[in-house]
């Protein structure tokens, strides 16, 4: 009796979670928070984490087929659009992780907490992450494959059936690893490990052998020309900078809006771009790192058969200890951005636009894929006059093979990315799947997957590439800057006090939110004509 009563004392005694936000939401449980690994030269691989996944992601769409597109055009001067981009996403990222570290949960479950409550954000995040469907990069993936086996770059109805098969295989293969594989999360990092190191090392090759001095000058001063804008002027490329015509007492320049479609989806999917970024507090807790260590992770339907998820997040106290500890896991999450995510993104975005400014004339206008075809008919041509005109054709075959690199494997983080921004929601909202055994979260994963499987080949069957990035890129400049803002409001009200963010993070914060919010309202007014008959096309 006497060791009941203890045993009742103590349970009585346990620390009951807090519960903030909207009680629709279930109760976070309560646990310890463990010490952070210390990083050293022997384990730097395996304290790798969401960084180098998201950082692979990041060299996509954006950097591989607007980036081109704009600075043939422009040449470097409106790189600055994807240094504000970068940065604001740097920010963003780490404040989602603050929240996993604390709760276990991702950033996404967090949203559906704060108030007026989950039915509302419902609403509001189906229609914002509506782009992240849009199966544009399996679709400009197979521009670069057809290219391969015909040896040319296709055009014209006679190629359009090629180059949609090879879409729809695509899709299908970058669902594979999100199949089969045991825990998603460590089959995508091995994936695009390979990805970073095989295409920035080719891309890197090619701009210290084939670049010169200027070109690089160039490139590099351009993501900080801050304020220059394309202008109604003489050439197709001409450019002023707002800052400095306002500060000389010549007012705004007129603004040449022809190109603004293009420059919208260069700044939305450079980096991550949407709501994309927000995987990276979901492989912040597969990593195990925080209070993620408690909670588990999300397995492949085939080969994660022990891997559990908890449907509920946990946090901790908050002591001097584990304040200390908290403090150290932030550091880990920093450095995993500012060392890894941020510089593969620059370097992504830097080094094809570097071969078009090198190789392509100033005020060349092609968009799609025909700056990338045009840049890989200059890297032909350079290497031929380098090294004969056999090696030259290897190398127009190689930067082709380069941009399938860039593409496709992305078309699988982009995949689970969205998935698992849903599942995660409903498996923590539900009230009948929080019944469901932990490791049965595989089976709401891949019938999710199916669903996303069904639409990408559907959009993919009737769809065209540019219009399915360009419909993308508005929404997705939206997505990101409401985004920016509500991870403001939950850091600031469900976390407690002392991990809450300081001024410089929730100054970030706002300035992205605004800079994403106000590229994506000039394009909506300027595109809404053109994206009405685009969706006329795509249904």
């Amino acid at each position: 009796m006497a060791d009941a009563t203890v045993t009742a004392v103590e349970h009585e005694q346990e620390p009951l979670a807090p519960w903030p936000g909207s009680h629709e939401m279930p109760r976070w449980e309560v646990g310890h928070l463990v010490d952070a690994p210390t990083f050293t030269w022997k384990n730097w691989f395996a304290l790798l984490g969401p960084g180098l996944i998201v950082g692979g992601s990041a060299i996509g769409g954006g950097e591989w087929l607007m980036g081109p597109a704009v600075t043939a055009r422009y040449g470097a001067a409106l790189m600055w659009l994807a240094t504000m981009s970068i940065l604001g996403q740097v920010i963003y990222n780490i404040e989602i992780s603050r929240y996993t570290l604390y709760t276990g949960e991702p950033i996404f479950t967090g949203k559906f907490r704060t108030l007026p409550g989950p039915r509302f954000w419902l609403g509001m995040y189906l229609f914002l992450d509506f782009g992240a469907v849009f199966p544009y990069l399996a679709a400009n993936a197979a521009t670069p494959l057809a290219a391969i086996y015909l040896g040319r770059i296709p055009a014209g109805v006679a190629d359009e059936s090629l180059v949609r098969g090879l879409g729809i295989g695509i899709f299908l293969a970058a669902m594979l690893p999100l199949i089969f594989g045991g825990r998603i999360y460590h089959t995508l990092k091995l994936v695009m490990t390979f990805k970073i190191v095989t295409v920035l090392g080719f891309l890197l090759f090619l701009a210290v052998c084939f670049s010169d001095f200027e070109t690089w000058r160039e490139i590099l001063t351009g993501f900080f020309k801050f304020g220059t804008v394309p202008v109604v002027g003489e050439g197709p490329g001409a450019t002023d900078n707002f800052i400095l015509s306002l500060l000389r007492g010549e007012g705004f320049p007129e603004l040449n809006l022809e190109m603004i479609a293009i420059l919208s989806a260069f700044a939305a999917v450079a980096g991550s771009g949407g709501l994309s970024n927000t995987p990276i507090s979901n492989y912040t807790r597969d990593q195990g790192w925080g209070m993620g260590r408690h909670v588990g992770a999300i397995p492949s339907m085939v080969g994660g058969r022990d891997i559990e998820l908890s449907h509920v997040g946990m946090v901790f106290e908050v002591t001097q200890q584990s304040l200390a500890r908290f403090k150290r896991w932030m550091h880990h999450v920093r450095r995993d951005q500012l060392a890894v995510w941020m510089p593969a993104c620059f370097l992504g975005i830097a080094l094809p636009s570097m071969l078009s400014v090198q190789f392509l004339p100033r005020g060349t206008q092609a968009s799609d894929w025909y700056a990338a075809a045009m840049t890989a008919g200059g890297v032909e041509t350079a290497v031929a006059d380098a090294w004969g005109p056999a090696i030259g054709r290897g190398f127009w075959y190689a930067t082709l093979f380069c941009g399938f690199l860039v593409l496709a494997p992305t078309m699988a983080t982009s995949a689970d990315g969205t998935i698992r921004r849903w599942v995660d929601v409903i498996w923590t909202s539900s009230r009948h799947l929080r019944k469901w055994d932990p490791r049965n979260i595989r089976y709401v994963y891949f019938g999710v997957l199916m669903g996303y499987m069904l639409l990408g080949l559907f959009l993919l069957s009737i769809g065209k590439p540019l219009a399915l990035l360009t419909s993308a890129s508005v929404i997705m400049n939206y997505a990101l800057g409401i985004s920016s803002f509500h991870t403001l409001w939950i850091n600031l009200t469900l976390l407690p006090k002392p991990l809450r963010p300081g001024w410089f993070p929730c100054t970030g914060l706002v300035i992205g939110g605004l800079f994403f919010t106000i590229l994506a309202t000039i394009t909506a007014f300027d595109q809404v004509p053109k994206l009405i008959e685009q969706f006329r096309e795509l249904f």
